[in-house]
């Protein structure tokens, strides 16, 4: 689906992102991460092989909430819940997370903070369907 342009404006101003993949058991995995867009693609880097990297690898289902700082004319907190599938892309992690942390920092930052950081693992997010409170929803909530 294309994202609307609601939510890419969201999403470039630097919002809180919760991302939500499986465990093995079938349980959630929440982590707070920084994205961004390629395209209709959600983005995220990590530089570890962490646990996130390894569920999306074993189930491509995710979730991911955006908060945002805005209310709905009933005056509830605006936010947004993309679910889709995810893949990873082996390395590009220090490069994207320099790009983020423009955004979430500010200009100027170094980040990684580390010489050489390891390629990582990049997380691509094809959304499905978009739910929450917001213009992106099409109800007057």
């Amino acid at each position: 689906m294309e994202i609307p342009q609601e939510i890419k404006d969201l999403i470039q101003t630097g919002c809180h992102a919760h991302l939500v993949t499986l465990n093995r058991d079938g349980s959630p995995q929440v982590t707070l991460v920084w994205i961004g867009l390629d395209g209709d693609e959600v983005v995220a880097a990590h530089l570890p092989r962490n646990r996130k990297v390894g569920n999306i690898e074993r189930d491509p289902r995710v979730a991911i909430s955006l908060e945002t700082s805005t209310k709905s004319a009933m005056g509830l907190t605006e936010y947004a819940v993309l679910y889709g599938e995810a893949r990873i892309q082996e390395g590009g992690a220090p490069e994207l997370l320099q790009k983020l942390a423009y955004v979430y920092i500010g200009p100027g930052v170094k980040f990684p903070p580390m010489d050489n950081p390891p390629p990582g693992y990049v997380t691509r997010i094809r959304v499905d369907r978009i739910e929450g409170v917001g213009p992106w929803t099409g109800r007057p909530v």
